[in-house]
C-alpha cells in the first residue's frame, strides 16, 4: 500500500501535468486534502509530507480534529467544504479559512452577522448545483446573479468565488466545470471589485484534471490521499 506522502507526490504531479495541457502555472491550483471521516493521525501524516490545506464536511468532526493534540500549533489551514446549515456558523467561524459550501442568501447574512459579532473578516464560496441533481447541494446557476447585489452588500464576508461537485460522467462533469467558470466570469462582470472573485473550488479524485482545464483554483482530493473511507 502507497504512502500518503506518496500519494500526494503522485497528486502533485498531475495537477503539474495538467496544468502544462492548457499552459497553466501549476502554483494557480491548491490541493485541499478532504480529511473527513479520516483520524487525525492521518492529517498528521498529510502534514508532514507538506500537505497545509485540510478539507472537512462535517461540524462536529471538524472540531473534534481542530481541538485534536495531535493537530495543535500545525498551522494548518482548514477549509469547510460540506453543506453548511446556518445554526452550525457560529461553531466554526473564525476557525477555518475558507468556506465552500454558502448556498442560500440567509446562509450568507447569517455568517455576516456572526462576523460582525466577533469583528471577523470571512472569505466564503457559493455553492452551485451545476449537474442538477436533486440529491445535491448548491444554488441553481441562474439564481446565482439573482442574489449577488444583495451578497455583495453584507458587512464583513467576502465572496471569493465559486464551488461545485459535478457530475459522475467524466465529459458531463467538463462541461459542468466549464459552465462554473463563465458563471464566475458573469459575477464579476456586476461585482464592485471582481480582483476578489478568484476561486473556482471543482474537481476531486476522479476529474480534477478536467477541473484544471476548465480554470479551477482549488481541486478537493480525498480517496487518492487517504484511500477509500
Amino acid at each position: 500500500m502507497e504512502s500518503i506522502a506518496t500519494n500526494i507526490e503522485e497528486i502533485r504531479e498531475q495537477i503539474t501535468a495538467a496544468c502544462i495541457e492548457v499552459g497553466r502555472d501549476p502554483a494557480e491550483v491548491r490541493l485541499i486534502a478532504v480529511s473527513k471521516t479520516h483520524p487525525a493521525s492521518l492529517v498528521r501524516e498529510a502534514f508532514a509530507a507538506g500537505q497545509i490545506e485540510f478539507g472537512e464536511s462535517y461540524v462536529q468532526e471538524f472540531l473534534e480534529k481542530y481541538d485534536d493534540s495531535l493537530l495543535e500549533n500545525k498551522g494548518i489551514e482548514w477549509h469547510f467544504i460540506g453543506h453548511l446549515q446556518s445554526n452550525k456558523i457560529r461553531s466554526i467561524i473564525g476557525k477555518v479559512s475558507l468556506i465552500h459550501g454558502i448556498d442560500k442568501l440567509s446562509t450568507a447574512e447569517e455568517l455576516s452577522k456572526r462576523a460582525l459579532q466577533h469583528n471577523l473578516r470571512v472569505d466564503y464560496l457559493l455553492e452551485v448545483n451545476t449537474s442538477g441533481e436533486a440529491s445535491k447541494y448548491g444554488m441553481a446557476p441562474e439564481e446565482v446573479l439573482s442574489i449577488a447585489e444583495a451578497l455583495f452588500t453584507l458587512p464583513n464576508i467576502f465572496l471569493r468565488g465559486l464551488m461545485t461537485i459535478a457530475s459522475p460522467e467524466r465529459v458531463k462533469a467538463q462541461e459542468e466545470f466549464r459552465q462554473l467558470r463563465t458563471l464566475l466570469e458573469a459575477l464579476k462582470a456586476v461585482s464592485p471589485d471582481s480582483s476578489k472573485l478568484t476561486e473556482l473550488s471543482m474537481g476531486m479524485s476522479g476529474d480534477f484534471r478536467e477541473a484544471i482545464h476548465e480554470g479551477a483554483t482549488m481541486i478537493r482530493v480525498g480517496t487518492a490521499i487517504f484511500g477509500w473511507r
